[in-house]
């Protein structure tokens, strides 16, 4: 966008980003999503972009509709969108129906982005080294990594997101999705998921069998023999399983927890488990 296409400051800019960052799932509802955060953010700059009450009206009627993405990674339509509003109160022939549309047609892969990169792959991974921080003493250090190290990552990514969607407008779709980005970071997401859940599985997942072989006066364990073999032979075995029952078998998180408690309390019961 040029200079001369433009009403927003950077200040604008801003105080529309913060506000849908502060109220992206405030105001959610079944109806229609974060379709009322998104009419907040537009309301934030309506009377920069036009004098007319009727087309400040016809503005926030347009974002009023429904709408639902992932707030982190959606926050570039955002920034498109706000980058289209501008382009059409300068005199540019940009439709109303195309800026609802764009809106629409972008959402859904761009939710599935953010919640693979955000919610699938960073947030387990900042978990797993603030819990891994935290201790048995309960040391404030995980929850402060946590809080820090979220932030310092979330807010400049996506700041930087909003302004590169608000500065491309409708281009900045060719220039993702031409490109495969969207594929390649979805792969990568899934990559990182799994070895997260790998390293998380071998840290806090913990199986010992009880029983030792007795022979005169020579006592062998079992679990260190099969220490010997694989370490954490168990605990990947007992993941695994609860994998497959979720995904093959179709169980409830809920109805796996159960098996594994009634596992756990019969295995201690008898003393096949340690």
């Amino acid at each position: 966008m040029s200079n001369t296409m433009k009403k927003l400051s950077r200040s604008d800019l801003f105080h529309a980003y913060a506000y849908w960052m502060m109220f992206a799932l405030a105001a959610q509802n079944m109806e229609r999503m974060e379709a009322p955060a998104f009419a907040g953010m537009m309301g934030k700059v309506a009377d920069k972009l036009y004098d007319d009450p009727e087309e400040q009206k016809a503005l926030m009627l347009r974002h009023t509709q429904f709408y639902n993405s992932q707030p982190m990674v959606g926050v570039m339509i955002n920034g498109i969108a706000l980058g289209m509003e501008e382009q059409r109160a300068c005199g540019e022939n940009v439709p109303d129906e195309l800026i609802s549309s764009t809106k629409t047609a972008l959402m859904g892969p761009f939710a599935g982005v953010g919640d693979s990169l955000f919610i699938g792959t960073l947030i387990p991974i900042l978990l797993s080294i603030g819990l891994g921080l935290v201790g048995e003493q309960g040391s404030l250090a995980g929850p402060l990594f946590y809080i820090i190290a979220w932030l310092g990552i979330m807010l400049p990514f996506t700041w930087l997101t909003f302004r590169f969607g608000y500065r491309s407008g409708i281009t900045a779709i060719h220039t993702l999705f031409e490109s495969g980005m969207k594929d390649v970071a979805v792969r990568f997401a899934n990559i990182v998921g799994l070895i997260i859940v790998g390293c998380i599985s071998a840290q806090y997942v913990s199986v010992k069998i009880g029983w030792a072989y007795v022979s005169g006066e020579m006592t062998m364990s079992i679990q260190s023999v099969l220490d010997g073999i694989l370490p954490g032979l168990l605990p990947l075995l007992l993941t695994l399983g609860a994998w497959a029952l979720m995904e093959k078998k179709h169980w409830k998180m809920g109805q796996v927890f159960v098996l594994i408690f009634a596992i756990a309390l019969l295995g201690r019961f008898f003393g096949i488990l340690a």
